[in-house]
């Protein structure tokens, strides 16, 4: 099928491009939704600008807005548009998103799909959290932590790139302080800097730390792609 991808330049939206390709499907345009803060429970926020670097790497048309607010109900709404759009110019039959467990993110999708007769791909729905870590690493995913707002993550997870050593320390501090492995419930944020699908690693160079005591966020202030592609 012809797809759109509901993109927020993270592990599980980019993993998920992965696993639709590889299962037949096209990825035709990327569509993202900026949200006005951190406080959105639909969509992703910090560094959210740079899915444009990211699109540019893996060769992607991208279609984005952005919210003036927190309101789930006009963020979907918003989305949905998008999505009509990209049904309009570039003919897609599906939409593919990397959520793993959130019924209220999934809900929310399934009705934008019903009510513009688009069916929803879920490629990574249910996955056993640990392996699918490892297979992200595994597979050369490379990304790093954009922000942190459990008990157990502290400021030095931001801005770090993961690792299988810290894969293992996770599924320590995940059972001991209860927060979802993968992050599912917001507990930390991600932002991939080279995969397969991207013609040149991003290169990082400026960013600033933020953090409050308990939470924090890596925000990037300038990056460029390693090569031209």
């Amino acid at each position: 099928m012809k797809l759109a991808s509901l993109f927020s330049g993270g592990k599980d939206s980019t993993y998920a491009i992965y696993k639709a390709r590889q299962e037949g499907h096209g990825i035709e345009c990327l569509v993202s939704v900026f949200p006005k803060s951190e406080e959105s429970h639909l969509l992703h926020y910090p560094n959210i600008a740079y899915t444009s670097l990211q699109a540019k790497a893996m060769k992607i048309p991208q279609i984005i807005s952005q919210t003036n607010t927190n309101d789930p109900e006009i963020e979907t709404h918003e989305l949905q548009n998008l999505l009509e759009k990209a049904k309009k110019d570039f003919e897609i039959d599906g939409i593919v998103h990397g959520g793993l467990f959130s019924d209220y993110q999934r809900v929310r999708f399934e009705r934008i799909g019903n009510n513009l007769g688009l069916k929803i791909i879920s490629p990574l729905w249910h996955v056993d959290q640990k392996g699918y870590l490892q297979e992200l690493l595994e597979s050369k995913f490379k990304f790093i932590i954009t922000s942190v707002t459990s008990a157990g993550l502290d400021q030095t997870w931001l801005g770090r790139e993961i690792t299988r050593e810290d894969i293992e320390q996770l599924v320590k501090l995940s059972t001991k302080h209860g927060f979802n492995l993968t992050f599912e419930g917001g507990e930390a944020e991600t932002f991939v800097i080279d995969c397969p699908l991207f013609c040149s690693p991003i290169r990082i160079l400026r960013a600033n730390k933020i953090w409050d005591g308990y939470r924090g966020r890596f925000e990037i202030t300038e990056a460029i792609l390693e090569k031209q592609c």
